[in-house]
């Protein structure tokens, strides 16, 4: 899809200073001006000082006072909120421009993960969205303090590569939110093992595709995930909600380790609860 071109000016004034040259022009101080639109005067106060905010309400009655639209203010502040809007988040960018250079930026945009992207950050933006979150601090909480722990029962924090781990996994979770996966069942699961071992031994063109369809039937999502540099990954599980992944990095190229992977992560999924989550190198 290709970017549109949008203009945001580089500044924009609160709409308290408008209002504050016109009631000059009206030659009106704020106490008149608080009578006439029937608000407090600490709250005509507080806009001319660009404290607080003209509501549609106040619009109205500006619009009464200075023969000004209503529209005009309430425009005025839309467009002041999104400018402010926009420097914080610019700031928030800034801030994490040193957490997104400690990612394999280039081999994520490489396989597509992340979109094309000129400035790092461009490229911080991408990384916030692909993990979805408005922040690097709750990167950190997720991945490193464990305050939800509902997701993680381990840390990523005292792994060796923490940062490319965590965007490998991640990436396993997007992949898995395009799978419709029946509800899982440990008997169905535990049968499809021998039919899943017949494929091992056929291994037929389309074994992946066979390897991916006996599973879901039995409610486990199994994903592919290429490795990423210094994510020295064989393959994960946990649970997403009421539904096991397993993922599989394929990092050796070999039949029998691709295979050997896939059952000691399946064992993970029978023999362990939901709050795990397994990695093996």
């Amino acid at each position: 899809m290709a970017k549109q071109n949008q203009y945001f000016p580089s500044v924009v004034f609160h709409p308290g200073e408008t209002l504050l040259e016109k009631m000059e022009e009206m030659e009106m101080g704020p106490k008149e001006f608080a009578l006439r639109t029937g608000k407090p005067e600490k709250t005509i106060t507080a806009i001319l000082k660009g404290d607080s905010s003209i509501t549609s309400d106040m619009a109205v009655q500006f619009e009464n006072v200075t023969k000004i639209p209503a529209h005009f203010w309430m425009n005025h502040q839309r467009g002041y909120d999104e400018y402010m809007a926009r420097e914080k988040r610019q700031a928030v960018i800034e801030q994490s421009v040193v957490w997104a250079k400690k990612f394999p930026l280039a081999e994520m945009i490489k396989n597509e993960w992340l979109p094309q992207a000129a400035t790092i950050q461009e490229k911080t933006m991408a990384m916030l969205a692909f993990f979805g979150f408005s922040n690097h601090s709750a990167w950190e909480d997720y991945y490193f303090k464990q305050q939800l722990k509902v997701a993680f029962r381990i840390s990523l924090a005292n792994t060796n590569e923490p940062y490319a781990i965590s965007a490998w996994l991640r990436k396993g979770e997007l992949q898995a939110t395009g799978l419709q996966a029946k509800d899982y069942s440990e008997k169905n699961f535990r049968e499809a093992l021998p039919k899943l071992k017949t494929v091992m031994a056929k291994h037929p063109a389309n074994f992946y595709k066979q390897l991916q369809g006996i599973c879901l039937e039995a409610g486990v999502k199994v994903v592919h995930t290429p490795t990423l540099p210094k994510a020295l990954i064989c393959g994960s599980t946990r649970w997403l909600n009421n539904t096991p992944l397993l993922q599989l990095s394929g990092r050796y190229k070999r039949n029998d380790s691709f295979w050997f992977t896939f059952f000691h992560e399946a064992g993970h999924i029978l023999l362990h609860g939901k709050k795990d989550i397994f990695l093996e190198k």
